[in-house]
């Protein structure tokens, strides 16, 4: 078992470094498109922010690659039924073109009380998730945006998620978590996540401020997450255009990475709804093919999030405070995280 771990885990580094790899070219092949738009979004999670527990997620971090438009991307967005980017582009010309994205992250997830060494069957496992994303996004303008992704990645000890989560908490004087061995078994993942926000013209209130509402629905499939998703964010703000709102952790609402680097100032608040029909959580269903803690999860799950976002230049600095249902039978409370990112636009 301990060499099979230790493979799964070399597998797992190997497909970073892929990943890593994969964003290089993909940077230097949106250079040579002429377009300087690739945008690096760094991404933490935490339920540290606003909600001062550490419990359930309890912690996310992503680094996101998104290149400028790239033309066989656009070609093969095009042939995604529904995409139709070339119809897009005779009516608009300029760009729409598709995107390319890579990213790489992990997840942590615990039960409420860290410091009880024995399993607590009523509670959600203990459970990393490290991962590799790919994923295809088609920008129509300022009024639709679709995006395709592939998460592969790790569930179990190759995540190394407790490693991460002991040595944070011992370097900062934090409570010790002591149930790592009651974590789900090492497993491969898949998510293959599908998202569609298409905004309404902004409704103007004088010559300066907007307000737009941008509806999305989206789901994914897969031995990690399988589920339904819809939802609508009300934006408030100056400029709006060409921002779907920052980029989030799944699941959540869609996000994008896209900003306009020209202006030299701008923001904007907003608040939204997400809700899901989940079919599938490994992290509360526990391991597919192997028997694991796991709790009986909520079929429906909603998340009411504020928040704003801050461009200076080619920076882009986003909060969203994040208010999530309860997701099992037996939790005794909702959560709240909070979610922060911060882009830049090369």
């Amino acid at each position: 078992m301990h060499c099979m771990s230790a493979f799964i885990s070399r597998a797992f580094g190997l497909m970073c470094a892929l990943a890593v790899f994969w964003m290089v070219c993909a940077c230097t092949v949106s250079a040579k498109a002429e377009d300087p738009g690739s945008i690096c979004s760094l991404l933490l999670e935490n339920d540290l922010f606003g909600g001062s527990t550490d419990r359930h997620f309890t912690h996310g971090t992503r680094i996101e690659w998104l290149t400028g438009p790239i033309d066989w991307i656009t070609r093969l967005a095009d042939a995604i039924p529904g995409f139709d980017i070339e119809r897009a582009m005779e009516l608009h010309k300029k760009g729409l073109r598709a995107r390319w994205s890579v990213s790489l992250g992990q997840n942590i997830y615990t039960p409420e009380d860290i410091e009880e060494p024995e399993l607590i069957p009523t509670d959600r496992p203990y459970a990393g998730w490290s991962y590799a994303g790919f994923g295809l996004v088609a920008y129509q303008g300022s009024a639709r945006v679709d995006k395709v992704e592939l998460e592969i990645g790790m569930v179990g000890p190759a995540s190394h998620a407790e490693t991460v989560q002991t040595q944070w908490h011992e370097s900062f004087g934090l409570r010790e978590p002591r149930g790592w061995d009651h974590q789900l078994h090492d497993e491969p993942g898949v998510a293959l996540f599908y998202e569609m926000s298409n905004r309404f013209e902004p409704l103007h209130w004088d010559h300066w401020i907007k307000t737009d509402v941008i509806p999305h629905l989206g789901g994914c499939v897969g031995n990690i997450y399988t589920y339904a998703s819809a939802g609508l964010t009300l934006r408030v703000g100056p400029y709006l255009k060409q921002d779907f709102g920052p980029p989030r952790i799944r699941p959540s609402l869609p996000g994008s990475g896209l900003f306009d680097g020209e202006k030299n100032f701008n923001w904007y608040v907003f608040a939204a709804l997400d809700g899901r029909m989940m079919a599938r959580n490994i992290f509360l269903d526990g391991n597919t093919f192997r028997d694991s803690p796991s709790v009986d999860k909520k079929p429906i799950v909603g998340d009411v999030q504020v928040g704003a976002a801050v461009q200076l230049y080619r920076f882009r600095l986003a909060y969203t405070q994040v208010y999530r249902t309860m997701e099992f039978k037996g939790q005794d409370k909702p959560d709240n995280f909070g979610a922060l990112s911060l882009s830049y636009q090369f």
